[in-house]
C-alpha cells in the first residue's frame, strides 16, 4: 500500500509541475502579446481574441487544480474563440468552402456546449446536487 501512495503523490507532484509550466507559459504569450500591441501602437480584435484565449486557458487551469477534473466546455470555448480569431484573421485569403467548413466547425461546437449543459441541468453529478 505505501507503494501505492508514493506513486500516488508523485503523479499529483507532476500534476502541479505541468500546470505551473502551462501557467508560466501562458503568461509569457500574454506578455509578448501585450507586448506586440504596444509596438504597434494598436488593438486588434485578433488581438484581444488571443488574449482572451490565454484568459480560457487560465481559468481552465484554476478550475482542474480547484475541482481535480476539466470540464469539457472549457475547451470547446477555446477552439471556438480559435475559429472566430481564425476567421478574422484569414477572411480575405479563405474561399467560401473553407468559411462554410468553419461555419459548420462552429455550429457543431455550439451544439456540443449546449448538449454538454443541458446534459449538466438534466442529469446532475452526485456533488451538485
Amino acid at each position: 500500500m505505501k507503494d501505492n501512495n508514493i506513486f500516488k503523490k508523485t503523479l499529483k507532484a507532476l500534476e502541479i509541475v505541468g500546470l505551473m509550466i502551462i501557467v508560466i507559459a501562458t503568461i509569457i504569450a500574454i506578455g509578448q502579446e501585450v507586448w506586440v500591441m504596444v509596438q504597434h501602437r494598436k488593438v486588434e480584435l485578433s488581438d484581444l481574441l488571443l488574449l482572451f484565449i490565454y484568459l480560457e486557458v487560465i481559468t481552465m487551469i484554476g478550475i482542474y487544480y480547484e475541482k481535480n477534473m476539466l470540464p469539457v466546455r472549457f475547451p470547446i470555448y477555446i477552439a471556438i474563440v480559435a475559429l472566430a480569431r481564425y476567421i478574422i484573421l484569414g477572411s480575405k485569403e479563405l474561399n467560401p468552402w473553407d468559411m462554410l467548413g468553419i461555419g459548420v466547425t462552429l455550429l457543431v461546437l455550439t451544439l456540443s456546449v449546449f448538449l454538454v449543459r443541458l446534459g449538466h441541468v438534466k442529469f446532475p453529478y452526485e456533488e451538485d446536487k
